[in-house]
């Protein structure tokens, strides 16, 4: 949209109670999507899965492999900072955070509170994607997949029906499919958010700063 690049971000959990935690933070960019899994102890070969994934989604993927939530939280830091720069990009994510609530962002905010870990999103300006495509006719659906597929409809990696499927998939170590769940969804976010930056006047991508003032 105008100068800034949309960066898609989006999270699984391992439920939606108290106790739950971020299994996996996946991030797309132009030239390819990071992921970070959360094994919460268990092993995982994370070039192995780099290239199931990418043989899977024909896409340019890297995965980062942490132990626990605490660690995914510091890797997702320490890459935000490295790769994310303010002045070129915004963020955005499917319900990620609207001025009713959102999911992604608070449930971050929150883990990180509990894990004493850094913000990860200090300077960045945040769109919430689903905000800008109810400027689109899609009939009577408003789901991320309902709406890419009215607006889009190219065919994607996901082998889920639904996101509850994902809580199971890392119940199970399914770490794969878990990945692959995740990447169609921040690839549909990043493609939903590009098509609305041809068609969608600036002043309704509402636009925010993330910086808290404390920062």
């Amino acid at each position: 949209m105008g100068d800034l690049t949309p960066i898609a971000f989006d999270i699984e959990t391992s439920g939606l109670d108290p106790s739950a935690v971020v299994t996996v933070a996946g991030i797309a960019l132009p030239l390819g999507s990071w992921l970070a899994l959360n094994t919460t102890g268990r092993e995982a070969a994370s070039d192995r899965l780099e290239a199931d994934l990418e043989h899977a989604a024909d896409s340019n993927v890297r995965v980062a492999v942490y132990h626990s939530e605490a660690d995914l939280l510091r890797g997702l830091d320490a890459f935000t900072s490295e790769h994310l720069n303010g002045d070129r990009h915004y963020l955005t994510a499917y319900n990620g955070e609207t001025w009713r609530g959102g999911f992604d962002l608070p449930f971050v905010r929150s883990a990180c509170v509990r894990r004493d870990v850094d913000w990860p999103f200090p300077d960045m300006a945040f769109a919430d994607t689903m905000t800008i495509v109810d400027r689109f006719h899609t009939g009577d659906v408003g789901d991320l997949v309902g709406v890419y597929d009215a607006l889009v409809g190219e065919e994607d990696c996901d082998p889920f029906d639904d996101s509850g499927s994902a809580v199971a998939a890392h119940d199970c170590g399914e770490w794969l499919d878990l990945l692959l769940h995740n990447l169609a969804d921040i690839e549909r976010t990043r493609d939903l958010a590009l098509l609305a930056g041809r068609f969608v006047a600036k002043s309704d991508f509402r636009m925010k700063n993330l910086s808290p003032p404390d920062r």
